[in-house]
């Protein structure tokens, strides 16, 4: 009786996970129709402006806008080791924090969905506790604090890769979410004070291109645990970050 139970609560689960997936790719069908709805009139504007500018206002490709801010960033060494920064946290140590904290939460600690509530909210209060502390505190050295940040971050992650007891890593994950605001914040301002005004733009859309090293960092990790277990995978992870970060460390103060 017990398992027909669980399994009636399994397939609403199931169905309501359906639902919201469902839910979601209709919303994001909806946001692409729109799109193409509003293309025709920003590019009738555009024709207009480029007509009475006498050929002055040039109507630009997004892919060109893209590969030039690609250019920009590789050719500047400061922003390059930023989003080498930016990459790795997303490849590296989001997982760690986000996709695979369910996981923990079940396989390592033995707890529930409370738990896990927990174990997320406390990343989140260290975020929010870094965010005010940044705008309570001014003339920082944004360079050399986002490169502390980032080694607190790697560092504190390789201790919540060891511990054992909720308490403990709820207490790690305060501290990697407060240097995770740091770190993150302080790489939008290092970015957007050494692009020049015209290309900030196309700067912040490399920046946010980088995310999508996050899935890629949840399928190796995936990988990875089922080969050698998670504390190995999450100490590699913690390691490769760490070291990464101190290599860049010259190139982000220059």
């Amino acid at each position: 009786m017990v398992a027909v139970l669980r399994g009636g609560e399994e397939d609403r689960s199931l169905a309501a996970a359906g639902d919201v997936f469902i839910d979601g790719a209709i919303l994001h069908l909806v946001a692409v129709r729109k799109t193409f709805g509003v293309a025709p009139g920003i590019v009738g504007k555009s024709r207009d402006v480029f007509a009475e500018t006498g050929g002055g206002a040039l109507l630009r490709s997004p892919m060109r806008d893209l590969k030039e801010g690609v250019a920009y960033v590789w050719t500047t060494p400061r922003m390059r080791a930023v989003i080498w920064i930016a990459f790795l946290a997303n490849l590296t140590a989001y997982p760690l924090t986000n996709g695979l904290l369910p996981y923990i939460a079940r396989e390592i600690y033995g707890t529930n969905q409370t738990g896990l509530g927990y174990l997320s909210a406390s990343f989140a209060v260290g975020s929010l506790i870094g965010s005010i502390a940044l705008s309570l505190i001014g003339g920082l050295r944004v360079a050399r604090m986002m490169i502390s940040a980032t080694i607190m971050w790697y560092a504190t992650l390789l201790v919540f890769a060891q511990v054992q007891s909720v308490p403990v890593a709820m207490a790690c994950l305060v501290l990697a979410g407060f240097a995770q605001s740091l770190c993150m914040i302080s790489l939008a301002v290092i970015l957007m004070r050494a692009a020049s005004e015209h290309f900030r733009g196309r700067v912040m859309g490399v920046r946010m291109l980088v995310i999508y090293s996050l899935p890629l960092g949840l399928l190796a990790a995936g990988s990875l645990i089922g080969e050698i277990g998670f504390a190995a995978t999450a100490t590699f992870y913690a390691a490769a970050g760490l070291a990464r970060a101190c290599r860049n460390h010259a190139l982000v103060r220059t």
